[in-house]
């Protein structure tokens, strides 16, 4: 029955897959779908349910700015949690799988339109966290920089079922794993242990990965990106040179910009006051 209820979803999907040109994508609908759905779960009741368990309400505080005074965290507060909790989810279960493609053969022999099956279940579920990730940013819409990433992220990886240049998607994701050490940060934060040696040690991680596979590794795929595009522009069609160049540019300037933030809000938790204590400030953002 399961099988059947999957074939339907593609035969459904077939028809806008092929008008659209991307037509790689129905075989890989029912995928994106069940991402979709897992990791909207994730956030609406997974997260919810285990964290009332592991951490009751009372533990969830931050500082007020404006007193010296402990409050409880506000829905949104609350809320942040659990898109964390699924940001995280996404970043550990992507690295794993990516990790898995990145020595295909077929995709190394042909970097703009090679193609395995491997790598479209993986970039399905990518592309089905990402449906769920724009709507979350825009739904609760907190910065455009994390819509903008959202809605780049999701036309880069659904156009790659075209195929198209599916080598870098793989490879791409592997920014996440600065998600990790970021999205503990924020429950480090969270959980009264803003500059503690245990957070101190996660932002060196944090600031380590995010600077290695985001701006460094980040700019050699995309050198690497623009050569094989600039090689088969005559055989792209103009929207797909727009999206993804424009996409790689913004993302890569996204990643310098967050990566500036998080020097100046680190520095701020490990700031030392002139009599010696640490500068806590638990509601400062990265």
């Amino acid at each position: 029955m399961i099988q059947d209820v999957r074939l339907q979803i593609r035969e459904f999907a077939a028809p806008a897959a092929q008008k659209l040109g991307i037509g790689k994508i129905s075989d890989f609908a029912d995928v994106i779908l069940l991402s979709f759905v897992f990791f909207t779960t994730v956030h609406n009741s997974f997260s919810p349910a285990v964290s009332g368990v592991l951490f009751p309400v009372s533990v969830w505080e931050c500082r007020k700015e404006s007193e010296e005074q402990l409050v409880r965290l506000t829905t949104p507060h609350l809320l942040g949690k659990d898109i964390r909790v699924a940001s995280l989810v996404h970043a550990i279960l992507i690295i794993f799988l990516a990790g898995r493609c990145l020595n295909l053969p077929s995709l190394d022999r042909n970097r703009a339109f090679g193609w395995h099956e491997d790598v479209g279940f993986v970039t399905a579920i990518a592309t089905g966290y990402f449906i769920w990730d724009t709507l979350e940013s825009i739904i609760h819409f907190s910065d455009i920089g994390f819509v903008l990433h959202g809605i780049s992220c999701l036309l880069i990886y659904g156009l790659s079922f075209t195929p198209f240049v599916p080598y870098y998607a793989v490879r791409f994701l592997f920014w996440e794993l600065s998600t990790v050490f970021l999205n503990i940060h924020w429950f480090l934060d969270k959980t009264g242990k803003t500059g503690s040696a245990l957070q101190l040690v996660n932002g060196i991680a944090l600031i380590t990965t995010f600077f290695c596979v985001r701006c460094i590794w980040g700019a050699m795929m995309s050198y690497d990106f623009f050569v094989t595009l600039n090689s088969v522009h005559d055989q792209v069609l103009t929207p797909y040179l727009v999206i993804y160049g424009a996409g790689n540019v913004l993302l890569q300037g996204l990643n310098w910009f967050w990566f500036t933030k998080m020097i100046g809000a680190l520095a701020k938790r490990f700031q030392g006051k002139p009599n010696g204590h640490k500068v806590v400030n638990g509601k400062t953002k990265i």
